[in-house]
């Protein structure tokens, strides 16, 4: 190969050796994916089929120094496993697992059958329908995990989940925002000690494929026995980002986030709906103004004015924090129809 194209380490292809995954004398092409930041992902194309390898890497690929411990991969392999009881249709099939090379080979889902739901929404594709049936999905794994003490010790990953998440969106928004730090502080706190159900950690748009039969979650390396309210927090958190930027389908993208949520809400049977409302939607905020300032920006908003509103919006929710998550969707939506604050009348 040219030193120009990226292969693989040899360690990858070891791996397809031992676990058979290469038949004797088929020649494999890898070819590297994009999207991720904290791993390493490889198509490997075969004779008449094809699939993945993920590996974790220590240092994460974001600008600020972010490192996590690559043991997530075998916790995200276990997640995966956990789903696909569960909901079979939910995660892509599993082939093999090395836990101590930190790597795992499973099926490749092309886009033309399984598009990215962040690349269908960036493309003005919104279906509410699909925002729906995520909150199903994420409403019915937690359920199914929730009060389950053998899944609380297998995911007792406090350290990943503060590594992935806690120290990098919380706690350096914190830092970046000294006025908001108590408060910051203190979601933290109560975060890391709730502790309810199986929490995936990364439930994003750039995350999820649009599938046949559903949604499929992918990237499961924060996997963490915590807060549930986090997940659901972490996706509608994202659907109001978009909102900035996909303009001419700003409504749609509201409209999606509240059937998320409200769909997720008829499947929360572990405690008081109004109890886990109060904890996402406080949360919410925070994780806004984390994708603004903290150490890992959403790449799409680039406009001054759309980080400024963020900012302005997250700040205030902060400070006299909302008890549902439509009361979030709300004081958003407000904000945006606020003459100050409007970004309806410019096309963004």
């Amino acid at each position: 190969m040219s030193a120009d194209v990226p292969h693989p380490s040899p360690a990858l292809t070891d791996f397809l050796i031992a676990h058979k995954l290469v038949r004797t004398g088929e020649t494999a092409d890898w070819t590297p994916l994009a999207g991720g930041v904290s791993s390493d992902l490889w198509r490997v194309d075969l004779p008449g089929r094809s699939l993945c390898v993920k590996r974790a890497l220590a240092r994460l690929k974001v600008a600020a120094d972010w490192q996590a411990p690559v043991s997530r991969n075998a916790y995200e392999w276990a997640w995966m496993r956990f789903a696909s009881r569960h909901r079979p249709d939910s995660v892509p099939e599993l082939l093999a697992h090395d836990p101590e090379g930190g790597l795992f080979a499973m099926a490749y889902l092309p886009p033309e059958h399984y598009p990215m739901w962040k690349a269908r929404l960036l493309a003005g594709e919104v279906r509410p329908e699909t925002a729906a049936a995520v909150g199903q999905l994420l409403g019915t794994l937690h359920a199914k995990s929730a009060g389950d003490a053998g899944l609380a010790t297998q995911f007792a990953t406090d350290d990943n989940f503060h590594a992935l998440r806690i120290e990098p969106y919380l706690l350096a928004t914190a830092a970046a925002h000294p006025e908001l730090s108590d408060t910051l502080q203190a979601l933290a706190d109560r975060t890391v000690t709730t502790h309810l159900a199986l929490v995936h950690g990364d439930v994003s748009p750039k995350n999820i494929l649009v599938g046949p039969s559903g949604p499929v979650l992918l990237d499961a390396e924060c996997a963490w026995y915590g807060d549930p309210a986090f997940d659901l927090a972490f996706c509608v958190n994202h659907l109001l980002l978009k909102s900035l930027v996909v303009h001419e389908r700003r409504a749609e993208l509201l409209r999606s986030a509240r059937v998320l949520a409200e769909d997720y809400g008829r499947r929360v049977d572990w405690e008081p709906l109004a109890t886990l409302e109060a904890r996402s939607a406080s949360l919410l905020p925070a994780l806004l103004l984390a994708r603004v300032d903290g150490k890992s920006p959403v790449e799409y908003l680039t406009d001054d004015r759309h980080r400024v509103f963020v900012r302005t919006v997250a700040s205030t929710l902060l400070r006299a924090p909302a008890h549902k998550v439509s009361d979030v969707l709300d004081a958003w939506a407000t904000a945006l129809e606020t003459p100050t604050g409007s970004l309806s009348s410019r096309p963004a």
